[in-house]
Parts: structure tokens; sequence; C-alpha cells
């Protein structure tokens, strides 16, 4: 059984508990998003942040890198630097996260063996370290939908290669599920209702549908819109 900073136990029995498992994001960047062809791009931000932000609800710990920032790659994306605010990415300059002493470093520091693992490109940023981490002991999830790749073939041939290895296939919205997996473990139930709504399409419109409609409740208020001002940049 598991337990988690006062959350509900959940069992284990072979699957991701929130005190079982690290996340691990590598080179979510201009960049590499720039060169993936295989999958929505935009689709990738979205999962990418709505996984980031279950493992904020859920106490999980995230390991953030980033590969040749200024000279290639670019900053990670503000809007998964927006979930993790006060974590600065681990720099690398290889391409295999699994070959950077302090990435390495990092996951060992969380004593967990379970590595939910998610990158760009799936062929090199994700394969690479999937091997050799299952190799070394560790337990891979790949979250195949905040991963993507230059081709439909480089990413297909990636995933097969990872499932080869004993990597298991997940996407953000099913680790976000695993993690909850008991709707009476309500104090996490407000913050993963409002992932649905804000990242999970039809989901979350079927769930302010059910509160609305069916349950009566009020209709969620988002933030209201706010237009920019004129960036100093462009006067």
């Amino acid at each position: 059984m598991s337990q988690n900073n006062g959350f509900h136990n959940r069992s284990e029995k072979g699957l991701l508990t929130p005190d079982n498992c690290v996340v691990a994001l590598i080179d979510h960047q201009p960049q590499m998003l720039f060169g993936t062809s295989n999958f929505d791009r935009q689709s990738i931000i979205n999962n990418t942040v709505a996984l980031g932000k279950a493992a904020r609800v859920f106490d999980v710990p995230v390991v953030l890198t980033t590969v040749e920032t200024k000279s290639f790659s670019g900053n990670m994306w503000p809007q998964l630097r927006a979930v993790f605010p006060g974590q600065d990415p681990i720099e690398r300059s290889s391409m295999n996260s699994w070959d950077d002493p302090n990435f390495v470093a990092a996951i060992e520091k969380t004593g967990r063996k379970k590595i939910v693992l998610a990158g760009l490109w799936t062929e090199t940023c994700v394969a690479l370290p999937t091997v050799q981490a299952i190799h070394d002991g560790y337990e891979i999830y790949v979250v195949e939908d905040c991963c993507g790749d230059v081709s439909q073939l480089a990413h297909d041939n990636a995933m097969r290669r990872v499932f080869q290895a004993g990597a298991k296939p997940v996407t953000s919205l099913s680790v976000m599920l695993e993690w909850q997996r008991d709707w009476a473990n309500k104090e996490t139930y407000d913050a993963v209702m409002d992932i649905v709504k804000n990242h999970y399409g039809a989901y979350g419109i079927g769930v302010e549908y059910a509160y609305t409609m069916v349950h009566g409740a009020p209709a969620t208020r988002f933030a209201e819109y706010v237009v920019p001002a004129l960036a100093g940049a462009h006067k």
C-alpha cells in the first residue's frame, strides 16, 4: 500500500502511485518542437503541461532537463516553466540524458525506481535514456502523447524499440487517473477536474455539462482575459 502526503492509500501491485515514481521531462524546447511532424504540436504542449500540473497536484517529484539551450534548442517552453516556476532545468550537451551525471543524480536522489518519461525527440531523447535506465534497473513509462519526432516512422520505430526493451506506454491522462485512482480521494478531486476542464477537450466539456446541467452546480469561471499591453520591445 502507498501513502503520499496524507493522500488516501492507493494499492500498488504494478501500478503507478504518487509516491512510487518520478516524472522526467526532457527537451521540451522550441527547436525540438519545430522538427516534430508526427503529432499535432499544440497537443504536445497541452498534454505536457497537463502532465506537469498533475505531478504538482499529486506532489510527484519532477526532473526537468534541456539540451544546448543557448546554441540551438532555445529555452524550455514558457507554458511548462510556469508550472515549475522555482525549478531550473538541468542543462546538458548530451543527446542522451542518461549520459549526463547531473540528470542521473537527480533521478537517483528521489529514491524511486519508476520513471514517467517524456521528451522530444522520441528516437533519441526518449529512446536512449529509456533503454539505458531499464538496463540500470528502472521501470520506464513513456508518456507517448507528450513525445514527438521528425516523422511518423521515426516515432513508431522508437516506440517499438522502447517496448522491446521493456518500457510501458501511457498517456498524460492515463497517468493522472492512475494517480487519482478513486474519486473518493477528495483531496485531489477538484484539482484533477480543473486539469480535465482546461486540457482534455471533450472530457472536460462533458464534466462541465454534468456539473451544471445534471447536478445544478454553477458554471466554471475561468480567469478573465486581459489584452496584453504593448511590449517594450515593440515600442
